[in-house]
């Protein structure tokens, strides 16, 4: 099989937290994300599905009844939303800030020129991006 050959109809980050309300809040309403999904195992596992509508991927957040230690990585590791208006960008911006989320400088200068980077409550950074694409 070549590398051509794969294809996937949804992408779906997952990531635990101990955090999980704020992590919530961040995101939801927060960033603006909608809720599309939440679940409860008998494993002992919560969880939420955030997105956008009609996007071919989401983000999972799961807590585990013991614990999840889920430490940040660097701060280069970052998940970039790509924002077509810079007053949307700014108005996202503007709500986490208001939320006590404010901005931080990113590890690469390369994010600075056009994005604002921000960390959500367990130390995961996020930059909104003003830009055309990629």
């Amino acid at each position: 099989m070549e590398f051509s050959d794969f294809s996937a109809v949804q992408i779906r980050i997952a990531r635990p937290t101990d955090k999980f309300d704020e992590v919530i809040d961040f995101y939801e309403k927060g960033l603006g994300l909608e809720r599309l999904t939440d679940f409860a195992n008998p494993d002992g596992y919560t969880g939420v599905i955030l997105g956008l509508p009609n996007a071919g991927y989401h983000l999972e957040f799961t807590k585990h009844a013991d614990g999840s230690p889920c430490p940040a990585p660097t701060e280069d590791n970052l998940l970039v939303f790509y924002i077509l208006e810079t007053s949307k960008m700014d108005y996202v911006a503007n709500r986490l800030h208001s939320m006590g989320y404010p901005s931080v400088p990113p590890e690469n200068g390369y994010w600075k020129e056009k994005g604002v980077t921000i960390e959500d409550p367990d130390g995961w950074r996020i930059v909104l991006m003003n830009t055309n694409g990629i």
